[in-house]
């Protein structure tokens, strides 16, 4: 644990972490997607995303309080389970989810820098530009916290800016108007459980405020800080959010934003601003991703070394010198540009939020039976956040299960070799240490 330094991270630091996280591919990528699912409503979805969201994070602010660590949530766990074969897993699952966000974000950097060269470009070169910003991201995490941090929160501010003018230009144009834009052509009819899964999508690009809990020792005055922290981004990320959504459909006919689901934003620039529009939207997209899978890449290497540290999932060096946060870099952005090389944006932030959402509904549990009483946590809030995670994963499922049902198969079998996987493992580990 010697890697860990305590008051390394200012209150400001773990803001700019928090939203360099969240405001990046949850808005460039996932804007289309949630469009798809929930219709004209898209906009008021990151309302209710936001709302959703802020009830979940009241476990996590109420845990970081009482037992501020740089293990974040596999701490968290801990305290709820013990180390037992239910805290490794989940840990394991917002481990994996978070590097799942990280690949998301290295393709969504990749598709938005192909739109500054225009036409029709090999499939191949957004992967590519994904593994070369997941290296750059590995370079960066080589260095000391105060540097991540001040880089981080610079290039933070710079696109919060840059998407705020984006937006008060966007609607300025459409006069403020908010009337959805119409451009002809048909979309898809929107369900109640197709709009009900769209807000899955929208918490996948809240959950950012996660990365804030997994520095909680470093963060100075994490007791005070950390809650605080969660608090502002993910206030700044909604307001950034429903600007953003706004301008978008009000510049752009839905049936287009859903074609242009994947760099949909950047499309958006296109009625209003023309060319000069998209370049600027492209440079901020690209500000954002960077900012994002560098602070993600930060939280999560640091979890995974936690982890190790107590003996609750597997380690081996494979040769490599240095301590154990190296490796665990080293592992994280491996799987990251596997990942990116192998799945599309779609499926990506499909996995991404069943296994966050599995993860989160077992914080909620700990926190209502095993410590609500020590932390100090009322139970009908965490009540209700659990419930609300599960009507949203459910619908989520039931929609993907119809279009998709590849990826409800891969992510059930998934998250239960996880289990399996640590089961057996702790229980070897156990006869090892007797």
């Amino acid at each position: 644990m010697e890697d860990y330094k305590k008051n390394s991270i200012t209150l400001i630091g773990a803001i700019g972490l928090g939203t360099g996280v969240m405001i990046s591919a949850g808005i460039f990528a996932l804007l289309g997607q949630v469009a798809e699912l929930a219709g004209v409503w898209f906009p008021l979805i990151f309302i209710v995303g936001g709302i959703v969201t802020g009830f979940s994070a009241y476990s996590y602010v109420k845990m970081s309080n009482e037992y501020p660590s740089a293990g974040g949530i596999g701490m968290f766990l801990v305290k709820a389970y013990g180390k037992t074969t239910i805290t490794a897993s989940a840990a394991m699952l917002m481990a994996i989810s978070m590097v799942i966000n990280q690949s998301l974000v290295a393709r969504t950097f990749g598709t938005y820098t192909l739109q500054t060269f225009g036409g029709n470009q090999p499939d191949y070169l957004v992967p590519l530009l994904g593994v070369g910003l997941l290296t750059f991201a590995f370079l960066v995490n080589i260095a000391k916290n105060s540097f991540i941090q001040t880089f981080t929160s610079i290039v933070s501010l710079l696109k919060i800016i840059g998407l705020v003018i984006f937006a008060i230009g966007g609607l300025w144009v459409a006069g403020f108007s908010f009337t959805p834009a119409d451009g002809g052509g048909s979309a898809p009819d929107s369900t109640i459980a197709s709009i009900i899964a769209a807000v899955a999508l929208t918490i996948l690009s809240f959950k950012g405020f996660t990365t804030i809990t997994n520095s909680g020792s470093e963060i100075v005055e994490p007791k005070k800080n950390v809650g605080r922290a969660i608090v502002f981004s993910i206030l700044i990320s909604l307001a950034v959010y429903l600007l953003l959504a706004w301008a978008v459909s009000t510049n752009l006919p839905l049936n287009q934003i859903i074609e242009a689901k994947n760099y949909s934003l950047a499309e958006a620039a296109r009625p209003a601003f023309g060319d000069y529009g998209v370049w600027f939207t492209v440079a901020i997209a690209i500000i954002a991703t960077i900012s994002g899978i560098i602070a993600s890449v930060f939280a999560v290497s640091r979890m995974l070394a936690m982890l190790t540290d107590m003996k609750l999932i597997p380690h081996s060096h494979f040769g490599m010198p240095g301590k154990i946060q190296k490796h665990t870099l080293v592992y994280t952005i491996v799987l990251a540009m596997v990942l990116t090389v192998l799945f599309d944006l779609s499926r990506i932030a499909s996995v991404g939020a069943i296994l966050y959402l599995v993860m989160d509904m077992i914080i909620h549990w700990g926190v209502f039976k095993k410590l609500r009483g020590k932390v100090k946590a009322n139970k009908g809030v965490v009540l209700t956040a659990l419930t609300l995670d599960g009507i949203v994963l459910g619908a989520f499922l039931w929609v993907k299960a119809k279009n998709d049902l590849l990826i409800v198969v891969v992510s059930i079998l998934f998250i239960l070799a996880v289990f399996i996987g640590e089961h057996y493992f702790l229980k070897y580990r156990t006869a090892e240490d007797e």
